[in-house]
């Protein structure tokens, strides 16, 4: 059985991965981030088919991650742009970048894009910190707990895990 939605599972990585999950959603979300906007330069970006991208970035405009402005009244034409929703996505970027990056998922033997502040122009790295100390955290040290949206399910999967 094929799963089409996670719709009404107490999980955010679920519900996100509903949106943006898809290979083409978040490679728009990329190009959108990068200042690509209008339909045919995220056409020719991807090569995505057009049916494809449209159905996406209704998918993103829906969901209020993008909207989207007619620049052109004859035919009209839509350019798009992240709102503050998709512009947090940045952070999920970062990471997916970083990761492919660390174990040279394109190809390249290098970083084929590299992030950089724009005052300073030095590299940017992620760093994950606990909130109150502001100490960077190493994965072992993260822990996955039950928190006050989780439901049965969620509470059943943390104790399969304490059982392990």
């Amino acid at each position: 059985m094929k799963i089409s939605s996670f719709k009404g599972m107490a999980c955010s990585i679920a519900g996100a991965a509903d949106i943006v999950g898809d290979k083409w959603t978040i490679l728009l979300v990329r190009d959108l981030f990068i200042g690509i906007s209008k339909f045919d330069d995220f056409h020719t970006s991807l090569d995505i088919p057009t049916t494809t991208l449209a159905n996406r970035l209704k998918v993103l405009t829906d969901q209020g991650l993008v909207e989207k402005r007619p620049y052109q009244s004859s035919p009209t034409r839509f350019s798009y742009r992240l709102t503050q929703k998709g512009r947090d996505l940045w952070i999920v970027i970062l990471a997916i970048a970083h990761w492919g990056d660390k174990y040279d998922m394109s190809g390249c033997g290098a970083a084929p894009m590299v992030f950089v502040d724009r005052e300073s122009g030095e590299e940017v790295k992620l760093l994950v910190v606990g909130s109150e100390t502001g100490r960077p955290l190493r994965p072992s040290a993260i822990e996955l707990i039950a928190g006050p949206g989780s439901d049965d399910k969620v509470r059943k999967r943390m104790s399969v895990r304490d059982a392990s």
